[in-house]
């Protein structure tokens, strides 16, 4: 397809330029959204241009600084090159690149960690200052100007809504088939203004598929032609499949009670090889028509979606490895008619959570005997990614389960400690916990109770009887019972581990 194809608006066709000229457009101090989501359509050539320019003028003694917007976590050729080059002074919402994460945590890099579903309507209450560029991947551009997605939507609606100055990185290598998967809603009104989101159902479509953007604001328009970040999961180990068949087992005992229909509810599911491997779980139960809302449509629900036991899946971006990528371009016009691609504003809003009734299930760092959860903190001041859109899903779904092995480091830290270091999901938010060991349903269960539960069932035995210690010492020693804590020693398996290596006594 030539170039001509892919942008078949004029005055645009008339922008475009390399990405070194196109990097040039953009000001020391500027606050930049770029477009993608967990390594999918973010833009390919304009932030390594930027890099080196950024370096070249570090070597002169010149100061240069951006603040970095996206929709989530991104690629080394984004993030990475950017922070190489000491090039981004504010990230937000979530990253995932370890040089970001190590200049944040040496200070070098302020950083908001945001949930997911606010960072549109931030920036459109004007929260966050003022945005002055746009750099978004796109798959083409209309006569007309519309913009065809890429193979992630995130917040580019707003980006291109919002800012002053918009860059277009048009991907040659995106799969022409992706037009006519994206479902682009502009009905959401700052308030006193809002109106109700008219969807029902996973698989409704309420916009249309293609994004709009004032021509006008276009400055540039890059030629790119390159894959997204699809990283390789690991197969299922021990442990994943363990907890996958935990949460299988109960979600059929639900289904035995009545609290659950046959098909389930709409799931979540978050990124990682737990994740997967819960799906692949799914995928060989007994569970028929299910549905996805969704952030991420990995390699799991594609072979769902393969298989019949997904008759849907709703999410902003695709997150698949290379062989399932493959295969997403090779049955394009199958996967157009299962899945559909929304902003991620729609994707994780809390009203549409709530009113469907979903499966949430996320993966967390560390849990405390009383439920509370710790998705994004070591240790509790070092940050790893972030809370994703995990916060948005769990206070609303209608079963917020969180997933982890019960040890970390070859045992040397159990994931099950009396208190939480840093706390992400609160036990009112937390319903269920997950881990090799077993499953913990606390529904229902005041803090004691949760406490002698999650810990039969879900801390790993090497740990057991120093948590029951604790537990004993301090229904005798502290100073209320309701959530029994000794504060002189409730955060000291972590204080051991910094000191010594080790959590164990």
């Amino acid at each position: 397809m030539s170039l001509a194809d892919r942008v078949r608006h004029p005055a645009l066709l008339e922008r475009v330029m390399s990405a070194h000229e196109a990097a040039a457009l953009i000001p020391a101090g500027a606050n930049v959204g770029m477009s993608g989501f967990t390594g999918a359509g973010y833009p390919k050539a304009v932030p390594g241009a930027l890099a080196q320019r950024i370096e070249g003028l570090h070597a002169q003694g010149h100061p240069f600084k951006i603040g970095v917007w996206t929709g989530a976590s991104t690629a080394p050729e984004l993030d990475g090159a950017l922070a190489r080059a000491h090039g981004i002074g504010m990230r937000l919402p979530y990253q995932s690149d370890p040089t970001c994460r190590r200049q944040i945590n040496a200070g070098e890099m302020q950083y908001i960690d945001m949930h997911l579903s606010h960072v549109a309507q931030f920036v459109w209450f004007g929260f966050l200052g003022k945005l002055d560029v746009a750099v978004v991947e796109v798959a083409g551009v209309l006569p007309d100007g519309r913009l065809i997605p890429s193979s992630s939507v995130g917040n580019n609606k707003t980006w291109l809504d919002q800012a002053d100055k918009v860059i277009l990185e048009v991907n040659q290598g995106t799969p022409a088939g992706l037009e006519g998967m994206h479902d682009i809603y502009y009905g959401t009104d700052l308030p006193p203004h809002r109106v109700p989101i008219p969807l029902l159902r996973p698989q409704d479509r309420i916009g249309e598929p293609y994004l709009h953007c004032d021509p006008d604001k276009v400055i540039a328009v890059v030629v790119t032609d390159q894959p997204d970040r699809n990283s390789v999961f690991a197969a299922p180990d021990e442990n994943s499949q363990r907890i996958a068949g935990h949460i299988i087992e109960f979600l059929q005992g639900e289904v035995k009670l009545g609290r659950l229909p046959r098909e389930l509810l709409p799931l979540q599911s978050g990124v990682g090889n737990i994740a997967n491997a819960v799906l692949a779980g799914l995928n060989e139960g007994p569970f028929q028509h299910l549905t996805a809302f969704t952030e991420v449509l990995q390699d799991g629900m594609l072979d769902m979606l393969r298989s019949g036991k997904l008759a849907s899946a709703s999410a902003t971006a695709l997150s698949l490895s290379p062989a399932a990528m493959d295969d997403f371009v090779r049955h394009l016009d199958f996967y157009r008619e299962r899945i559909v691609l929304r902003p991620q504003e729609i994707s994780n809003h809390p009203e549409l959570i709530r009113r469907m009734g979903l499966i949430a299930m996320n993966a967390m760092i560390e849990a405390d005997i009383y439920g509370n959860v710790n998705s994004t903190h070591v240790m509790g001041s070092s940050i790893m990614n972030g809370i994703g859109g995990s916060g948005d899903f769990a206070r609303n779904a209608y079963l917020s389960i969180f997933m982890t092995p019960s040890l970390a480091k070859d045992g040397a830290i159990s994931c099950i400690v009396p208190m939480a270091s840093h706390v992400d999901h609160t036990e009112h938010d937390v319903q269920i916990l997950v881990t090799e060991q077993g499953l913990a349903d606390l529904r229902g269960l005041s803090p004691t109770q949760r406490a002698q539960r999650i810990i039969e069932r879900c801390a790993h035995p090497d740990y057991r009887p120093q948590l029951r210690d604790y537990v004993e010492r301090a229904r005798r020693g502290a100073t209320g019972q309701h959530t029994p804590h000794l504060l002189s020693e409730a955060l000291g398996w972590h204080q051991r581990y910094v000191e010594t290596g080790s959590m164990r006594a």
